[in-house]
């Protein structure tokens, strides 16, 4: 399959698959003799694991290893497992940091309703901020 077929059938672009190839995400494909790439057709099933990885917020390079270690005949169960452990742990640490955020904001906001304008000093141009 050519890469634009491949690219429409997966939803993406042509430009998209030639950097997953350049950044090592899809082997270097055959070429045919007029110099076309020429995908297999279980390619896409390669596409949808990148896109399902970027959906659970892995990085390229994260996804990258799973399929290496994919690619050397191995189960990278255990090694997604760790991936999913360490996303789990970031994403509790952005909810916190988001609810830490969202208290300030709103601390600042309340103070906001309370002084008389006329009170603040110009130079520093608000108070609240």
């Amino acid at each position: 399959m050519r890469i634009g077929e491949l690219a429409a059938a997966a939803g993406t672009s042509p430009k998209t698959l030639r950097f997953y190839e350049s950044v090592g995400l899809f082997p270097p494909p055959r070429r045919t003799l007029n110099g076309y790439r020429d995908y297999p057709e279980n390619a896409i099933y390669r596409l949808d694991f990148i896109r399902r990885g970027q959906s659970a917020g892995l990085s390229l390079v994260r996804i990258g290893e799973i399929l290496r270690i994919r690619d050397a005949g191995q189960a990278p169960c255990a090694h997604v497992d760790t991936l999913l452990a360490t996303r789990l742990d970031e994403i509790d640490q952005q909810i916190a940091d988001l609810l830490q955020l969202r208290q300030t904001v709103a601390d600042l906001q309340s103070a906001s309703r309370t002084v008389d304008p006329a009170t603040c000093q110009a130079e520093t141009i608000c108070r609240y901020l």
